[in-house]
């Protein structure tokens, strides 16, 4: 029950969001944004921006199939990015972490988030029909 209800606010949330945020060409990302992320991402590849207030939002891809996300301020400062990884990459304090609280989920999705200079990881996990999405610091914490 409980994740059904996690699933329809995401959608919710997805769908307001999506109406609220608008897509933009490249042409319109200011100059300062556009050059500031390429500087930071100069291997990004399928570059898709939006823009919702004063929030310029672009996803993008580096090498095969590894998705990143980025968000800018008007001014260019980078102030979030996120990044899918394979599960072998999160910190080992993140997976013993999982193990120890979760026996017998297996990691489904992760996402390596660093904002503001903040390092986190998003984990979807999950066993049989029961699906959790979880957010550690990397030493382990659960947030």
């Amino acid at each position: 029950m409980k994740t059904k209800v996690i699933k329809l606010m995401a959608v919710f949330f997805l769908a307001v969001g999506t109406a609220v945020a608008q897509d933009i060409p490249e042409s319109q990302v200011p100059s300062l944004i556009v050059n500031n992320f390429k500087k930071e991402f100069p291997k990004a590849t399928d570059v898709e921006w939006e823009r919702e207030g004063d929030i310029y939002n672009v996803d993008f891809e580096i090498g095969l199939f590894t998705d990143y996300e980025a968000w800018f301020t008007a001014s260019g400062t980078l102030i979030k990015c996120s990044m899918e990884i394979p599960a072998g990459d999160l910190p080992k304090a993140v997976t013993n972490s999982i193990k120890k609280e979760y026996k017998g989920y297996r990691i489904d999705e992760a996402k390596k988030i660093i904002k503001n200079g903040v390092e986190t990881y998003e984990v979807e996990i999950e066993k049989g029909n029961d699906e959790r999405e979880l957010v550690y610091s990397k030493n382990g914490k659960l947030i």
